[in-house]
């Protein structure tokens, strides 16, 4: 009686050999080809877009691996086609088993993403279904004759792929939103006063200086500059623990705290001048900085006795948004457009507001496909008792919806929004007025 042959030695035992003989052989590869074929256009879909125009290096990476998975996974349709029709090479069920172990891999992530960031239903449902296509595809592909040559250098094969797949995820979606990185500075210095030809009024120069130490550049959404000037009468009494609990009881309701003092009695301040001391949408690069000179004048007469100088910016790093076109001017509060509410607590009816408007483009295609579009407010105020900047980014419509503090944490990190503040500097006019 003839031996019979022995199996291959990295073959395994066969479960079934997959033909078009029956119509569920039939579904099944049609169904495979559908899943690979569809993950392979949408992930060289993001991949081209992040590879050629990320705003990272680290979204770039993303993008090559994204272009190399769908070229496994095309590779793997390739090979599921010859392993159910014409079975010229002998290891091509192998290769079609680590295509879709691939695809698995990209659209479980891929899903995950998205239902944590992105907003759009489609594409939570079209990754739900790609991902569970996917691991059907795998299981199918696993129960047929597979022939695996060298386990070990197969797994390792598998292995490592799948290690950078997870650990640039992670770095993306974990690391990255909350890496701490050096934020600019901003810097204010005043100059020598100085008197007009006639000696009728002064003139204080201050300069605004914006650092950036950093290795990342910013936007500068907003920026304004505003002084403050005071009438700080001395009392001939010592005023004591009653005076300075009235003092006291003042600060939650004012912007300008002022000290607790014995003989000074503060008065609240009036708005000298305001004005953006950087343009809307401009931006700081990386080891770069920018100062402006401003002017503050005043007639020598005058009956203040302080002047005090405060500048801000809010701001938002280049590599986490992109803005287009560059903020330009909505409108006004006195023009009929209604101000969020969130954005008048705590200020004044006396208080005006400029709109600023830009859309906000995400860093990385991903994000760009799955999430509704934002666009980044600016609420330039100005008024009696000062001036300041608030910026939101929200989809359109919801300027005015507010927010909850985890919204408001997961906003700031995902565009790296930074708010930079510098003062008070006070300075004293008695010096000056003495000149008269």
């Amino acid at each position: 009686m003839p031996t019979p042959p022995k199996p291959h030695a990295g073959l395994r035992p066969k479960v079934r050999r997959p033909s078009l003989k029956t119509w569920r052989s039939r579904v099944a590869l049609v169904l495979i080809e559908l899943v690979l074929l569809t993950t392979t256009v949408l992930l060289a879909r993001f991949g081209i877009e992040d590879f050629l125009h990320a705003l990272t290096f680290p979204g770039r990476f993303t993008g090559a691996v994204l272009l190399t998975v769908s070229l496994t996974t095309l590779v793997g349709a390739a090979a599921v086609l010859d392993h159910w029709i014409r079975h010229t090479f002998p290891y091509s069920g192998l290769v079609a088993l680590f295509g879709a172990f691939t695809a698995l891999l990209a659209n479980v992530m891929l899903l995950v993403t998205t239902c944590k960031d992105g907003d759009s239903l489609l594409y939570n449902a079209l990754f739900g279904v790609l991902a569970a296509g996917s691991a059907v595809a795998a299981f199918t592909v696993w129960r047929t004759s597979v022939m695996v040559p060298t386990p070990r250098r197969v797994a390792v094969a598998v292995i490592i792929p799948s290690v950078i797949a997870v650990a640039n995820f992670g770095y993306q979606n974990l690391y990255q939103p909350y890496e701490r990185e050096t934020i600019p500075v901003i810097t204010l210095s005043m100059g020598k006063a100085v008197l007009s030809q006639d000696r009728k009024a002064f003139a204080v120069p201050v300069d605004v200086t914006i650092q950036n130490p950093g290795t990342r550049g910013f936007y500068v959404l907003g920026s304004e500059f505003h002084a403050m000037a005071q009438k700080v009468p001395l009392s001939r009494e010592d005023r004591l623990r009653q005076q300075w609990r009235l003092d006291a009881e003042k600060w939650p309701k004012v912007t300008e705290v002022n000290p607790l003092s014995r003989k000074e009695m503060h008065q609240e301040g009036d708005l000298l001048t305001a004005q953006p001391w950087m343009p809307f949408g401009h931006w700081i690069e990386s080891t770069d900085n920018f100062t402006t000179r401003l002017v503050v004048q005043l007639p020598i007469n005058t009956s203040y006795d302080q002047v005090t100088f405060y500048a801000t910016a809010s701001l938002a790093r280049k590599d986490r948004l992109e803005l287009e076109p560059p903020l330009r001017y909505l409108t006004n509060s006195w023009g009929g457009k209604k101000v969020p509410a969130w954005v008048k607590k705590q200020q004044t009816n006396e208080s005006d507001f400029l709109v600023y408007r830009a859309r906000v483009h995400e860093n990385n295609a991903i994000d760009k496909y799955t999430r509704d579009a934002r666009f980044v407010t600016v609420y330039w105020r100005f008024g009696k008792h000062g001036a300041s900047v608030a910026t939101s980014i929200t989809r359109d419509g919801e300027e005015g919806r507010r927010t909850t503090t985890s919204e408001q944490r997961e906003v700031t990190s995902r565009y790296g929004l930074v708010d930079l503040v510098t003062g008070a500097h006070v300075r004293n006019l008695w010096d000056i007025k003495s000149q008269h």
